[in-house]
């Protein structure tokens, strides 16, 4: 019979340690950029360590800019609702698509006569002069 290697508690326990102690990958795979140049990262899962997720996470093009976009796709792949990343086509076509609603708004606001048009912005709510960002707090 073949004899099978005891484990000892205490050598696991400190080859534990060790391995603990070691540096960790800090810079992930470029996964990709978008048109902002935002970068995207990832870090592979690696179940034998008990990591079953990904690590994911940007960097942003300007670091300073707290208010800044970010593409739908791309937004979904970091909240680990997609598994693949986005490919630029479909990223471009989706800002294509973006861009032609934008525009068909003005038209839109333009033939009913509203006098300020929307604000630039990726927002999901016009904003425009007349409403208020903070209630009871003019724009001005």
């Amino acid at each position: 019979m073949a004899q099978q290697p005891t484990r000892s508690l205490l050598r696991e326990i400190l080859r534990n340690f060790v391995n603990s102690l070691r540096p960790r990958q800090i810079s992930g795979d470029l996964k990709g950029t978008d048109y902002f140049g935002t970068k995207y990262y990832e870090i592979p899962a690696d179940p034998s360590r008990g990591k079953r997720r990904p690590s994911r996470w940007f960097e942003p093009h300007d670091k300073e800019e707290f208010q800044q976009e970010m593409p739908a796709e791309w937004e979904s792949w970091l909240r680990f609702r997609r598994t693949d990343p986005p490919s630029d086509e479909e990223v471009m076509k989706n800002l294509a698509i973006m861009q032609l609603k934008q525009k068909n708004a003005v038209e839109v606001e333009k033939k009913a006569g509203k006098a300020t048009p929307m604000l630039k912005g990726m927002e999901t709510f016009p904003k425009r002069s007349e409403y208020e960002l903070i209630p009871g707090k003019s724009q001005n």
